[in-house]
């Protein structure tokens, strides 16, 4: 009898525990094919970062599409993390007042699309949910309320603002980097926070045009003086500058825009194919606008935001033959800045040309092409030998300043400021 006693309690403790994610990345990755087009901003401004503060009503927004076009009942959750994106040790209760998991009920079907999807929307916090705590969080969404299969997973920031950033680009110290990087100098006002330990208590985290995946993180102050800190290395807060980004605009499918050569309607799809692009690596510099990497959705064919069609899209790219140790991919935020499988390309020695058929949505989408070594655990995209890297280049660079006081269970964001390489020294 003591022994079925000790099963049951197992057995119920064990249906009490929270289901593990299965693969679960703590960064921004789709889990599920059938999910396109996720977006996650600040509600009503579509180009700016997850970032909000601790203290206004500001809401982000999060909307994907599903290409099953029905309706799921899909669920969220968000997780409180450590500045290295591992989980705090924080409870639940501790964050967040009210809800951290909720349903998604504000869902769309597409209008008379070709390709019909449904598009789902949630906006957090509100008014079941508040946050109480700054620093980094995961959002996650699962397809199922009930077996909590993963579809998205998307980090976001709350800060508390108690410092005030200055922040300047600059030539790089090192000579062989000065055409060809970027170099962020910035102090940290701090007078409204008592630092006992500055140098063990505060580091910073930089962002070049929202990525992760090349940020350079846990940079402490390199001096202290009265209520500043000073972050000014040489050689350490570099990036390399890039260029300015290609891309896709589709937003008009009445008429060619630039850089496409035909769009055609061949049964219950658009097939768009783009003219041959070139390696820009070798060519001169040229500024003109773009968004940094970002993707828009919109259409200008139709007053119904639903009304934005998915497209086959054909993208070549010259090359004489191909890259014997690399293989090349189209990367920027509409792949979350990963080598994706679904935006590899493919050498067709036939036209002398790298190959790739893409499904994308109608709008304004910035790309770049990126080698990846084939025989490598390295997978991080390298875009400079397809395009190139100047200094002149714009780019938007996001500080972060991390705050964990000495005994605290927890790091803050005590400060953020987004400052354009453009901008006035």
């Amino acid at each position: 009898m003591y022994r079925l006693s000790l099963l049951f309690a197992l057995l119920s403790f064990s249906l009490l525990l929270p289901a593990q994610d299965e693969g679960l990345a703590y960064e921004d990755r789709i889990y599920k094919s059938n999910i396109r087009s996720v977006l996650f901003h600040v509600n009503g401004l579509v180009l700016t970062q997850p970032i909000i503060d601790l203290s206004t009503g500001v809401a982000l927004q999060l909307t994907f599409d599903d290409m099953d076009a029905d309706t799921k009942n899909y669920t969220y959750a968000i997780v409180h993390c450590n500045a290295d994106w591992t989980p705090s040790t924080l409870a639940e209760m501790e964050y967040v007042d009210g809800f951290a998991e909720d349903r998604i009920i504000d869902w769309s079907f597409s209008a008379k699309t070709l390709k019909p999807y449904t598009q789902y929307t949630v906006r957090l916090p509100h008014n079941d949910m508040r946050i109480t705590k700054s620093g980094n969080y995961l959002l996650k969404v699962y397809e199922d309320e009930r077996d909590k299969t993963l579809a998205i997973t998307r980090r976001f920031m709350v800060v508390e603002p108690l410092t005030r950033i200055t922040a300047r680009v600059m030539n790089p110290a090192q000579v062989s980097k000065i055409k060809t990087h970027q170099e962020i100098d910035f102090t940290v006002d701090y007078e409204r926070i008592n630092l006992r330990a500055p140098q063990q208590e505060v580091w910073a985290t930089v962002l070049q045009n929202g990525r992760w995946d090349n940020a350079i993180t846990g940079i402490p102050p390199m001096f202290v003086r009265k209520d500043q800190l000073v972050f000014d290395f040489q050689d350490k807060i570099v990036f390399l500058g890039g260029k300015e980004f290609r891309f896709f605009d589709f937003r008009l499918l009445r008429s060619r825009m630039p850089g496409v050569a035909t769009i055609e309607q061949v049964g219950k799809s658009y097939e768009v194919v783009m003219e041959r692009e070139a390696v820009r690596s070798g060519t001169p510099y040229i500024q003109y606008e773009d968004i940094n990497g970002q993707f828009v959705i919109e259409t200008r064919d139709q007053r119904n935001p639903l009304s934005a069609e998915y497209l086959d899209v054909l993208v070549s790219l010259n090359a004489a033959e191909p890259y014997p140790n690399h293989e090349v991919y189209i990367i920027g935020k509409l792949t979350d800045w990963q080598p994706k499988e679904e935006f590899r390309m493919v050498y067709n020695p036939a036209v002398n040309a790298y190959v790739a058929k893409l499904l994308l949505k109608q709008g304004f989408h910035n790309y770049m092409y990126a080698l990846v070594p084939r025989q490598s655990k390295d997978r991080r995209p390298n875009t400079s030998e397809m395009e190139g890297d100047w200094f002149e280049t714009e780019n938007d660079y996001t500080i972060l300043i991390y705050y964990r006081p000495l005994g605290e269970r927890y790091d803050r964001i005590i400060g953020v400021l987004t400052h354009n390489s453009n901008a006035p020294r």
